[in-house]
């Protein structure tokens, strides 16, 4: 089923949560400032919604399998960026027909093409595609429920500081450009890690009507609201009473009274 808006979103995560997935990445710098055309990928998390396990593909981890000492890294990135493409679409080939939430990852810039087209760059021609209506923004999600203004610029590290705070280990864009020319791979995985945690704590709070946001208004807090325990336990609680009243109504009319 494709999901187009964030009621129908919350409503299949409750029914189905083990069809859905949660992805980021880190790369190169997005600007030209690169000795490819376009950025490499550095490392690439995917965690499963409903287990919280996490999966996970990273420049430091592959490199040692490769034995490639750290300072020769870079030299070799092409063979280590080829294996770890290779590792994440051999776990996606067998799950597509998921629903897989990711932060902006929409275009050649940044996003699924850019996977895509750095495995082809790299001599990968068997990439199994997620179709585009399984991919699901939250922060396009996020928008629809709260509005355009829900957090600050920029959004992702603005909801952190709303929910707790922004984790120890993540780093900006800015950031990530910096470690990756200090050879600081472990860094740049480490901040993708926590960027997928925090999606999946998000994805938790929006489903309990939990998730602070900069958004303010009527609607807002009503939502907020109906999606609170107490407020499903009231509804539950009218649902009995209803089908109680029904129940005795029907008592009345058979003449059972």
């Amino acid at each position: 089923m494709s999901i187009h808006n964030s009621s129908q979103f919350i409503r299949q995560v409750k029914q189905n949560p083990e069809n859905f997935y949660v992805i980021h990445y880190s790369c190169q710098s997005l600007y030209d400032d690169n000795e490819a055309l376009s950025p490499r990928i550095t490392s690439i998390g995917i965690s499963h919604y409903v287990t919280e396990q996490t999966v996970s593909f990273s420049t430091h981890s592959i490199a040692e399998e490769l034995h490639i000492p750290r300072e020769s890294v870079r030299e070799q990135f092409d063979e280590v960026e080829r294996e770890l493409l290779k590792g994440f679409y051999a776990f996606i080939r067998d799950r597509r027909d998921k629903h897989w939430i990711h932060w902006n990852m929409r275009n050649l810039t940044f996003g699924f093409e850019h996977l895509e087209h750095r495995y082809r760059v790299l001599g990968g021609n068997d990439a199994p595609v997620i179709p585009v209506e399984r991919r699901l923004n939250l922060n396009d999600l996020l928008s629809d429920r709260y509005g355009s203004d829900y957090a600050a610029h920029p959004k992702l590290k603005s909801l952190m500081e709303l929910n707790g705070g922004v984790h120890r280990h993540f780093l900006s864009g800015e950031e990530e450009v910096q470690a990756f020319q200090n050879n600081e791979f472990i860094r740049m995985h480490n901040s993708t890690l926590c960027k997928v945690g925090f999606l999946n704590s998000a994805i938790r709070k929006l489903l309990k009507g939990k998730l602070q946001t900069a958004s303010r208004g009527w609607g807002i807090a009503l939502d907020r609201l109906f999606e609170a325990r107490p407020a499903k336990a009231v509804g539950l609680a009218g649902t009995l009473i209803t089908i109680g009243v029904g129940l005795w109504q029907i008592l009345l009319w058979t003449g059972a009274l």
